[in-house]
């Protein structure tokens, strides 16, 4: 059972998301959050699965909620999908390296949010070629302009640097495996290891130090260096 707790100042919006939610037979609503502070101490209370954080709300905003709730090593296993209006929303970079796996539209469908959550409790993350694309590159562009050197990419066989560049570009783990020919088993086992070097959560993480590191340029083509 995927245990969800869901943030947002909008009373409507949290009854909406909890109705269809706790519909499912896999997923179950287990707190409902007006803002950030109330965000973390149930966290704290209920250790969910999956936390649904909204952005902009009073007294603690939802990037400082998640940097807090993730701080706590009890939460190692928890993801958080953030709610944005994506294409207006200044905060999504940093929602991501706040350690965000992911992104959910405020105006998403059933259907939508449903998968969300389901993709981002089995550990993979919530991000589309077009939020790598749009989204990653520009906020990188725009507030990364000097590489930030991360000494443990040495650590990554050159196949292992493949896939991490590959990741950054948006590509899923199949689409890796038919882009190097090996087995999708072969990929993950990659991903795992570059996760394990780098001491990081999931593949949202990984764009992200891929960008700020150098590795991928912004605005530059998704393939192998």
């Amino acid at each position: 059972m995927i245990r969800v707790l869901i943030v947002d100042d909008q009373t409507i919006v949290r009854a909406g998301f909890a109705a269809l939610l706790n519909a499912q037979a896999d997923i179950t609503v287990v707190g409902e959050a007006g803002d950030g502070l109330e965000a973390v101490q149930l966290a704290q209370r209920h250790r969910p699965d999956v936390v649904i954080m909204d952005i902009r709300m009073p007294r603690m905003d939802g990037l400082e909620a998640t940097k807090r709730i993730l701080a706590d090593t009890r939460n190692d296993a928890l993801r958080v999908l953030m709610l944005t209006t994506f294409d207006v929303d200044e905060y999504v970079y940093e929602a991501l390296t706040c350690g965000a796996s992911g992104f959910l539209l405020k105006d998403a469908t059933a259907d939508e949010l449903v998968s969300a959550v389901r993709v981002v409790a089995r550990g993979d993350s919530l991000l589309s070629p077009q939020v790598t694309g749009r989204l990653i590159r520009e906020f990188t562009r725009q507030r990364r302009n000097q590489p930030q050197p991360v000494a443990e990419l040495a650590s990554l066989t050159a196949r292992e640097t493949e896939v991490l560049v590959l990741m950054a570009g948006g590509l899923s783990n199949s689409e890796i495996a038919g882009r190097l020919v090996v087995s999708e088993h072969t990929v993950k086992t990659h991903v795992a290891r570059v996760f394990t070097k780098l001491a990081l959560r999931d593949r949202a993480q990984a764009v992200v130090m891929a960008y700020e590191s150098g590795l991928v340029i912004p605005g530059g083509p998704a393939s192998p260096h």
